[in-house]
C-alpha cells in the first residue's frame, strides 16, 4: 500500500487547539461492525460498552518534557526530552541555531546540562551537577510538550487537561489522548454497569508525531517505545473471553501494548521496548474494539485504525467527521470503532518485533 492511500483533506479550523470545556462533553463518532456511522456524545460510551466487556487503558503520565534554555554563547535552545534514562541522563531533540557538540553546555535557569553524545536526530544529555535529578529541573522549569499542530504555548490549564485523570507512571512526552475524555463520573457509571478495566503502560514518544517518509508503507520503520503489560491484564482478558465479552482498547497506545504482548498468538505479561507497526493486513490477536481520537493524514495511527476497520471505511468515517465539523487530533473528539473483518485482506508483513 502507498502512503497517499491514507491521505485526506482537513480544514485547519477543525484542528482542536483547546479541549472541550468538559472532558466527557466531546462528540463521539461510532463506526459499527456493519460499517454504519452514528453521531453520538462521548457520554454515550457507557451504553456502547457491554457489562461483559473490559476496557484496557494506558496509565502513562506526561512529563513536562519541554525545556527552554540557552547556550554559553547566549543563543536560545529548546530541549524536547524523548526518554529519561536514569536520574541524571536523558535523550532529547535539541533545537538551536547550530547543533551542539559533545561537551558543550546548555543552561536552563540555574541548572546546566552537558551534551554527552548524539545518535541521529537525538542527543544524549546529563545534568552537570550529578546530585540534581532531571525530574527536579522538569518540575521547576519544564513545559507540557503539546503536539506541533497545537501551535501555541502551553499554559497552566494544559498541565491538567493534557493528562488523563488516571495517569500514574511518569515517562510519556505525549498524552494517550483517547483517555482524555474519561472522567470520574464516566468511570462510576461503567462500574455500576459491571464493566471491568485495567491498565497497561506505554510511554508515548515524540516519534508518534514523526511523518512517514517512504512511499511504500511496509518499508517504514517504527520508533521504539517502552511498554509493560502486567499479569492482572492477562487475567482480565482471559476472564473477559470466557464470559463472551470484548476486549476494548482505549487508545492506539493500548493497542500497541496488547498486540506487542501477543506476538506468539496469546497475550502474556511482559515489558520492554516495542516498535510494532500495525497497518492493513495485520490480524489482531487480542483487541476486539477501540476507543480513539482522530489521527493525522498519512500517519501510522490512521494506518492502525484502517487495519481494524478497513481503509475505505475509515476514510469514509473521516470524511463524515469533516463534513459534520468534528474536532480533530489530541484535544479533539473521539471515535468508537468496531472491526470489520476483511477476509480478502492479505496477511501483513509488518515488523512485529519487540
Amino acid at each position: 500500500m502507498r502512503l497517499s492511500d491514507f491521505k485526506f483533506e482537513l480544514p485547519d479550523e477543525l484542528i482542536a487547539r483547546y479541549p472541550a470545556e468538559q472532558r466527557d462533553a466531546s462528540r463521539l463518532l461510532h463506526l459499527n461492525a456493519a460499517a454504519e456511522i452514528c453521531d453520538r456524545q462521548f457520554s454515550d460510551i457507557v451504553d456502547l460498552v457491554g457489562s461483559d466487556d473490559c476496557l484496557i487503558f494506558n496509565n502513562t503520565k506526561v512529563i513536562p518534557a519541554r525545556l527552554l534554555g540557552s547556550r554559553e554563547s547566549g543563543g536560545k535552545v529548546e530541549i524536547l526530552i524523548e526518554r529519561v534514562l536514569d536520574e541524571c541522563e536523558f535523550i532529547a531533540m535539541v533545537k538551536a541555531s547550530n547543533s551542539p557538540k559533545p561537551g558543550s553546555l546548555i543552561n536552563v535557569a540555574d541548572y546546566q546540562f552537558e551534551v554527552t553524545g548524539r545518535e541521529g536526530q537525538f542527543f544524549k544529555l546529563s545534568t552537570l551537577d550529578r546530585s540534581v535529578p532531571v525530574m527536579t529541573v522538569l518540575e521547576q522549569h519544564g513545559h507540557m510538550p503539546l503536539p506541533p499542530y497545537i501551535d501555541r504555548g502551553d499554559t497552566a490549564f494544559d498541565a491538567e487537561r493534557y493528562q488523563t485523570v488516571y495517569a500514574k507512571e511518569s515517562g510519556a512526552v505525549a498524552a494517550p489522548t483517547a483517555g482524555l475524555h474519561f472522567t470520574g463520573q464516566v468511570f462510576e457509571q461503567l462500574k455500576r454497569k459491571g464493566v471491568a478495566w485495567d491498565f497497561v503502560t506505554l510511554h508515548v514518544g515524540s516519534g508518534t508525531f514523526a511523518p512517514v517518509r517512504v512511499d511504500k508503507i511496509d518499508e517504514h520503520q517504527m520508533h521504539s517505545e517502552r511498554f509493560s503489560v502486567p499479569e492482572s491484564v492477562v487475567e482480565l482478558v482471559k476472564a473477559t473471553r470466557q464470559r463472551g465479552g470484548r476486549v476494548i482498547a482505549v487508545g492506539t497506545t493500548s493497542v500497541r501494548c496488547l498486540e506487542s504482548a501477543s506476538l506468539n498468538g496469546e497475550l502474556q505479561a511482559t515489558s520492554g521496548d516495542t516498535d510494532i507497526f500495525i497497518y492493513p493486513g495485520y490480524r489482531f490477536k487480542t483487541i476486539d474494539a477501540l476507543i480513539t481520537n482522530f489521527h493525522l493524514p498519512e500517519s501510522t495511527l490512521i494506518m492502525l485504525v484502517s487495519a481494524l476497520c478497513g481503509k475505505d471505511n475509515i476514510l469514509k468515517a473521516y470524511q463524515h467527521a469533516v463534513d459534520n465539523r468534528y474536532r480533530f487530533f489530541s484535544y479533539g473528539d473521539a471515535m468508537f470503532l468496531e472491526p470489520q473483518f476483511l477476509d480478502s485482506q492479505p496477511e501483513s508483513t509488518a515488523d512485529d518485533s519487540l
